[in-house]
């Protein structure tokens, strides 16, 4: 399920271009010192990949509070089937029960903020740029909270997210250092092939709630193996 998080944000880095791209193309780096470039670059994705481990934590302390009654097999089916519906829900449909409308304020202010800390040259800026920037309301990133839901700890929740980031950094270093790079043909293609991986996460949370015993894929109920192994202990007499 990590690795998964990882891929996950290797192939949706393409959209994370279309999405950030504008913000990531205006960010002041030294156009003419490239080790400078690279050092505020990776201050940047270093403050989106801290954004998005908070996120995880606390988004991995809900699955855990839910795990603790003993429904991280039936969360991780839930999660799965949610992925699913968001995937092939309509547009329309989606928008409507748009859960995020409430943060809309929240969220000016940070698009506010954001825009006063890019007319800044400061060491720091890139950093709370990139803070900034992974608390913007984006598609993938609720898909990749799923994830870190359904990871069932706080840890779990916090790497799947940090993993998550990490995929995206390739394409989104490419893009700030060398600008639109990718023919629109390349980009439908992709983008066309999210849903489908997204699909495969999706199932693969299904199956591993499901438990059928199938190993790194759908292990067994935690409830069964801890009821054979106490049926397994011997008992003495002292």
């Amino acid at each position: 399920m990590l690795l998964s998080a990882f891929i996950f944000g290797l192939l949706g880095s393409l959209h994370c271009v279309g999405m950030c791209g504008p913000i990531a193309f205006l960010l002041p780096v030294d156009r003419d010192n490239n080790l400078r470039k690279l050092f505020q670059i990776f201050l940047y994705h270093f403050g989106r990949l801290f954004a998005y481990s908070i996120i995880g934590l606390a988004f991995g302390l809900v699955g855990k509070s839910l795990s603790l009654f003993g429904m991280q097999q039936q969360l991780s089916i839930f999660i799965g089937v949610l992925m699913l519906l968001v995937i092939f829900l309509p547009t329309k449909i989606f928008n409507k029960y748009n859960f995020s409308k409430p943060l809309f304020g929240l969220i000016g202010k940070v698009k506010n903020s954001l825009g006063k800390e890019l007319k800044k040259k400061n060491p720091d800026t890139f950093f709370t740029v990139g803070f900034l920037n992974g608390f913007l309301p984006c598609g993938l990133v609720y898909m990749a909270v799923f994830g870190a839901i359904a990871g069932g700890s706080a840890l779990q929740g916090s790497l799947y997210m940090l993993l998550f980031g990490l995929g995206t950094i390739p394409l989104m270093t490419t893009a700030i250092w060398v600008g639109n790079f990718l023919s629109g043909k390349v980009r439908q293609h992709v983008r066309r092939s999210i849903p489908v991986f997204l699909s495969i996460i999706a199932i693969l949370f299904i199956l591993r709630g499901l438990g059928l015993g199938i190993p790194y894929v759908s292990p067994k109920q935690m409830t069964e193996n801890v009821g054979a192994n106490y049926e397994c202990q011997p008992i003495t007499n002292n």
